[in-house]
């Protein structure tokens, strides 16, 4: 079973705040799908060739070009943001 503290951790990395009796609900729970992982790892697949795709549908790429918005609009969703940085949405630091 994962410890509480190990449940802290998983919780701070997805910058989710929990309460005690949180931690300890999500300590049974992701307990128990890490325990059904285990299982699937036990499951013999040697003669089984891997697969990256089930459905045979293939990825179809595009030119990546960028969607021009009206300057009202723009204004609009830069002024809704909580933080904001010249024209730019300030967002907390991802990477540490």
């Amino acid at each position: 079973m994962l410890s509480k503290k190990e449940v802290k951790h998983i919780a701070q990395l997805s910058r989710i705040k929990l309460s005690e009796e949180e931690v300890k609900k999500y300590q049974q729970q992701l307990s128990v799908i890490l325990d059904y992982f285990k299982e699937i790892q036990k499951v013999e697949t040697k003669n089984i060739l891997p697969m990256a795709n089930t459905s045979g549908i293939k990825n179809v790429f595009r030119q990546d070009k960028p969607i021009l918005e009206s300057g009202e609009r723009r204004k609009k969703l830069i002024e809704a943001a909580p933080s904001k940085e010249k024209n730019f949405i300030k967002v907390k630091e991802v990477f540490e």
